[in-house]
């Protein structure tokens, strides 16, 4: 990734997030052109960067949208997503997103559980309508991945195991309200070892060929989730051709759709976050280098103990290690902890890479701090696809409620 970061820093100031649209777009097609033999569609996850124009890139590339919220579906929907092309997802939706998840007619609601799934068929009989659903099952295998992204064991939140999916298929299949027309598995993130994708894929495709033989369902889609790992230091990464060949190989005999939700493989490394040094400053040996980022901005080290490469631009000093942190009042607020790097003074920019993913979209305005500018690279051209925050921004939705 050639970018002037530099450049970039006295057109927009810092901090800022910064997008290289080819990468993402070279991403996509390798995904893509894995699954070519076979019908298929390759849904984005927005939750990883949903900022519109990334989206919208994406659907001018062909990509459907695996959303997890209506918000994100309203998004999909609003730069060009087909309908037909959006799955919604997630373990806690309101009756009020089912309702208008129905009533834009998107390809399928993604099920979670026996209740949800009644409650889908009570708000679709209210509207007089028939939901398409798939059935997320669980299928207790171990992704091999840090806890927190993890999910696909019973221990965690998503999805039902075999037995009760039958029963929410049998469900479904007498009920005038409900078509089920696809089945999904998605495991875990970050993943870096094909062998439990395999493992699930397989458990999960002897269940749809049961479902054909002994309930008479003809399922559509089957939805095998994402979560291929990236590059953040020295993993050793999953090849897109072998795993689309253990996905199709699962299924054979199956005339069947495959749907692929990748999120992070595409824009994760896409991304870039540029700070600046604010100074440098030791509690007795103990080296600081606070920066203007913060954990508001880019809150995976300290949510998950995320390593993300760090360098100080134009800077070859010795080096020694340090922990670079930011203005926040929390011990949590940090980059990294003891790292190697050169000495820095006031105003060196740092790239934090690997940061295309869960970066900004879960970013927040703790301490009143205004979300940083987006900026998107495409054919050497740098563009703003979103402003930075003001503290106008901060409180027009409570300023009007003073007293």
């Amino acid at each position: 990734m050639q970018i002037d970061f530099k450049k970039l820093a006295q057109k927009y100031q810092t901090p800022y997030y910064v997008y290289d649209f080819d990468y993402i777009t070279k991403q996509y097609e390798e995904l893509k052109n894995a699954f070519k033999a076979r019908k298929s569609l390759i849904s984005y996850a927005v939750k990883a960067n949903s900022n519109l124009s990334v989206v919208q890139h994406l659907a001018q590339q062909g990509a459907g949208a695996d959303c997890v919220s209506i918000g994100e579906v309203k998004r999909a929907l609003k730069v060009g997503i087909a309908k037909y092309k959006i799955i919604f997802s997630g373990v806690g939706k309101t009756d009020d997103e089912i309702r208008q998840a129905l009533e834009f007619d998107i390809l399928m609601i993604n099920v979670e559980s026996e209740a949800e799934l009644k409650r889908v068929e009570l708000i679709a009989e209210e509207l007089d309508k028939e939901a398409r659903i798939s059935i997320r099952v669980n299928p207790n295998v171990d992704p091999k991945t840090h806890p927190y992204i993890s999910t696909g064991l019973h221990e965690n939140k998503f999805g039902v195991d075999i037995n009760t999916a039958k029963r929410m298929y049998i469900m479904s299949k007498n009920s005038k309200n409900l078509d089920p027309i696809g089945i999904h598995c998605h495991i875990g993130s970050q993943l870096t070892d094909l062998e439990p994708i395999k493992e699930s894929i397989n458990i999960v495709a002897n269940l749809v060929r049961n479902i054909k033989s002994a309930l008479d369902i003809e399922l559509k889609f089957f939805d095998v989730g994402g979560g291929l790992g990236i590059v953040y230091d020295n993993e050793t990464l999953i090849d897109t051709y072998e795993y689309a060949q253990a996905v199709l190989d699962s299924l054979f005999g199956l005339d069947i759709t495959v749907i692929c939700e990748p999120g992070r493989f595409i824009v994760g490394n896409s991304g870039v976050f540029v700070t600046k040094v604010l100074y440098e400053k030791t509690n007795g040996d103990k080296r600081f280098v606070v920066v203007d980022g913060a954990m508001n901005d880019l809150l995976r080290p300290t949510l998950y103990d995320a390593y993300h490469k760090i360098e100080v631009l134009d800077k070859d000093s010795d080096q020694s290690k340090c922990n670079v942190v930011g203005p926040i009042c929390e011990s949590g607020d940090f980059f990294a902890k003891n790292i190697e790097l050169p000495k820095t003074e006031h105003n060196d920019l740092m790239a934090i890479y690997s940061a295309g993913a869960y970066g900004f979209t879960m970013a927040s305005n703790y301490n009143t701090r205004g979300r940083v500018a987006e900026i998107a690279i495409e054919n050497n051209d740098d563009r703003l696809i979103r402003k930075r925050e003001t503290f106008e921004d901060l409180i027009a939705l409570e300023e009007e409620y003073l007293k």
